[in-house]
């Protein structure tokens, strides 16, 4: 399954932020600490020029720690400013705003405010970072794609101000693994989504890179490893049952990709740094 999804609002944004760029001095990259690669957005260097920028590796809980540090390590190394972050974390407007300080500091001297736009795509968790830099609830958060519509500019502090953005995909999400792990971690909505093929892809990874991990969380016969009888498996325990005891393989994709999301299967990374 080929998934190409590029709604024409997303051809909107990619205008209106190419538009705002050139009063920006920082751009801030909101990526899910999942699929760090995946989630980045290849237009990004494209419309950033050489602005500075700063990655935040989001959902940091729900990621493996261990693959988590890999990516940050991977960034330090091709000089790119990153950290990791998860929902409830205190401490990133200080982490930011230091960042940004030394940028500040490295460059021309302003008598106004550093402004940052902030870029990220789809459902991953843009606004709740936006929140949490602001220190208090001024963007909307939803766990599902395209909640934020319009640019908004917020002030987080004396000397720093953010652009906040719509999310936004690329034309041509190639190649297919990475438009299936941006389906599986919802931030293509589900509307547009072959869930069964999703589904079939999820249990392939988690089986190759996590071995046991569905067996233990679903009670399945540890034998158990073909990615039908994996969703069969699911599907039977879960109750999602058809009239003859037949399994309801559609309901049996939405609940392995709703618990694997919601990091029910424990803390998951999709990718990990080459080499």
């Amino acid at each position: 399954m080929a998934i190409n999804w590029y709604p024409g609002h997303m051809v909107t944004a990619r205008k209106d932020i190419r538009a705002r760029l050139p009063e920006v001095d920082l751009l801030i990259e909101v990526l899910d600490a999942r699929i760090p690669a995946s989630s980045a957005n290849p237009l990004v260097p494209e419309l950033r020029g050489d602005k500075p920028l700063i990655q935040i590796l989001n959902k940091a809980d729900l990621a493996d720690p261990t693959v988590t540090e890999a990516w940050l390590e991977v960034n330090r190394e091709r000089g790119v400013q990153a950290l990791a972050h998860h929902h409830g974390d205190p401490s990133l407007p200080t982490r930011v705003r230091a960042l940004a300080a030394e940028i500040v500091a490295a460059s021309r001297t302003r008598a106004r405010p550093m402004l940052a736009m902030i870029l990220g795509i789809p459902n991953v968790g843009k606004s709740t970072v936006i929140n949490t830099l602001a220190g208090r609830n001024i963007a909307r958060t939803a766990n599902k794609p395209g909640v934020t519509t319009l640019q908004q500019r917020i002030i987080v502090g004396a000397n720093l101000e953010l652009l906040d953005t719509p999310g936004f995909l690329w034309p041509k999400l190639s190649p297919p693994e990475r438009g299936y792990r941006l389906g599986v971690l919802g931030a293509i909505t589900d509307r547009v989504l072959d869930l069964e093929d999703l589904a079939w892809f999820a249990v392939r990874e988690l089986t190759r890179d996590h071995p046991g991990t569905l067996q233990r969380y679903y009670q399945l016969d540890p034998a158990v490893a073909d990615e039908a009888a994996v969703l069969e498996g699911i599907g039977r325990r879960a109750g999602h049952l058809r009239k003859g005891g037949i399994v309801d393989v559609q309901k049996a994709a939405e609940r392995l990709l709703f618990d694997l999301r919601s990091g029910l299967l424990g803390r998951i990374s999709l990718e990990s740094p080459p080499g």
